[in-house]
């Protein structure tokens, strides 16, 4: 899941935010290897909540990039925004959809959607996930393209007359948008049981059921672009709102006691994004014990963690298919070579695609700037 830096300055409190929402995500996906047992059950469950914390990154970092300019009365380059996010994420992500279709044994799952369908970050709204379950983790990336593309004109129109009221009649629409509409697919799919994965297919991927974490981050970063003095005020409490965000993730922690059910898939998705964006709050605040604390290693894990993503599932796949019956049963020493494994492939796509990737894209901003000056 791609998420960008606030500014130069590496910001250690979402650094380490960062490394936690990969390495949960990996926890949660060590289901398809066997997990480390039932005594770890507690830590793998709520996993997938890392990607949600993702999402809450990146409308804040992202959605800070389009509004502080607009905030100061400027107008946002889009073309600077948008060779950002294709060399941010195409190069890498194509690779590894180029090794997906040309090594079989790559995949985590023997069926996969056909290609145009990632090429054009259209598979989590239509995907046989029963059948086709290979790189169905793309799902997130398409989730974040969507935003990408629809975000910015938005962020444009309500520009031109800003107004709280407006502000918050789009946030509570969306929010309140998501709630029905996800309630209502989960009751007709309960009530019709379709003989497919429905809760996947149409509740967790598609891109509407999953705007909650997104909007909460990008109310954050208008909150920091169009209230500075409020925001450095709130600062001040840093500590506090990392224990809201604590007490609410652990209140989203009941309400998806079962992951399916109907009350996580109605409320639970915005009380998950709210607890969530309090604690990238904290995280962004050098002055708090979060913001300011440096975990050793956690910075190169934010570095990598695009990489990391993308291949975990497929290394996953592979260590499995050749030491499987090694490492069948033990546990923790299980999980430290199924982790080596993804992070050493993750470093090579990192510094075999990615950093050249964006020492190109970095030239062409370059580029563009003296084209301007010039």
């Amino acid at each position: 899941m791609n998420t960008t830096n606030v500014s130069a300055r590496r910001l250690p409190g979402l650094d380490l935010l960062r490394a936690i929402a990969v390495l949960w995500t990996m926890q949660f996906h060590s289901f398809i290897v066997g997990g480390l047992g039932p005594n770890w059950e507690w830590l793998e469950r709520y996993g997938w909540m890392g990607v949600d914390l993702f999402f809450v990154l990146s409308g804040f970092l992202i959605g800070g990039q389009l509004l502080r300019p607009l905030a100061q009365g400027g107008k946002p380059s889009l073309r600077a925004f948008y060779l950002k996010r294709v060399f941010r994420i195409l190069p890498a992500f194509w690779a590894v959809l180029a090794v997906y279709l040309l090594w079989p044994g790559f995949r985590e799952a023997p069926g996969m959607e056909p290609w145009w369908k990632f090429a054009l970050f259209f598979v989590n709204l239509d995907i046989d996930y029963a059948a086709n379950a290979a790189f169905s983790h793309a799902w997130s990336l398409c989730v974040e393209e969507h935003f990408y593309l629809l975000f910015p004109a938005l962020a444009l129109l309500l520009a031109r007359r800003p107004s709280p009221a407006k502000f918050w009649t789009v946030c509570i629409a969306v929010l309140l948008g998501g709630i029905v509409l996800r309630t209502g697919v989960w009751l007709h799919d309960a009530a019709a049981q379709p003989q497919r994965n429905w809760f996947v297919e149409d509740i967790y991927y598609p891109t509407w059921s999953r705007l909650d974490g997104l909007l909460l981050g990008v109310m954050l970063a208008a909150w920091q672009a169009y209230r500075p003095a409020s925001w450095a005020r709130a600062a001040r409490h840093a500590d506090w709102f990392a224990l809201a965000g604590i007490a609410v993730l652990a209140l989203a922690f009941w309400l998806f006691r079962d992951r399916v059910g109907l009350l996580g898939n109605s409320i639970g998705w915005p009380v998950l994004s709210c607890a969530l964006a309090l604690l990238v709050f904290a995280g962004a605040q050098p002055q708090g014990v979060l913001g300011k604390r440096v975990l050793p290693g956690a910075a190169w894990i934010a570095t990598i963690s695009y990489s990391l993503y993308l291949v975990h599932k497929p290394i996953y796949g592979v260590v499995q298919a050749h030491w499987g019956v090694l490492l069948e049963g033990r546990g923790v020493l299980a999980w430290c070579a199924y982790g080596a494994a993804s992070l050493l492939a993750a470093s090579l796509l990192h510094y075999a695609v990615e950093r050249p990737a964006l020492r190109w894209r970095a030239r062409l901003l370059a580029h563009d700037r003296n084209s301007r000056t010039g």
